[in-house]
């Protein structure tokens, strides 16, 4: 079992930044990797970023140069750094981890909001 709890959401302006957490707990040695998607209304749950034990971060074209996906071993924490927020970013973010049995699990998500 995996507990993830994510941070760091809220109202931002267009241009804006904002940090999300996801701290990981539980069976944490048997992830493979971790990953931030977002499902805005009406749409589908989109995959963000990922990054995996070996650090190797991938990203979905809408966010590269904007979005910084990284992960502190020592606190169990993924982190996604999202600057130039524009108002198409307006998602609830969800963090996962990937088992190496190929399990997922999900946080409880966290509302972003660009708006001016």
């Amino acid at each position: 079992q995996v507990q993830l709890v994510e941070s760091g959401g809220g109202l931002v302006q267009p241009g804006g930044s904002l940090r999300l957490s996801c701290a990981a707990s539980g069976s944490i040695f048997s992830i493979y990797a971790m990953g931030w998607y977002r499902q805005a209304p009406k749409k589908q749950r989109e995959l963000v970023a990922t990054i995996t034990f070996g650090g190797s971060p991938n990203y979905v074209d809408s966010v590269k140069g904007r979005f910084t996906i990284s992960r502190d071993n020592a606190k169990n924490t993924v982190y996604l750094q999202m600057n130039s927020l524009k108002s198409e970013d307006t998602a609830v973010y969800y963090c996962n981890a990937i088992m190496e049995n190929r399990y997922i699990y999900w946080g409880q998500g966290t509302q972003v909001t660009v708006s001016s």
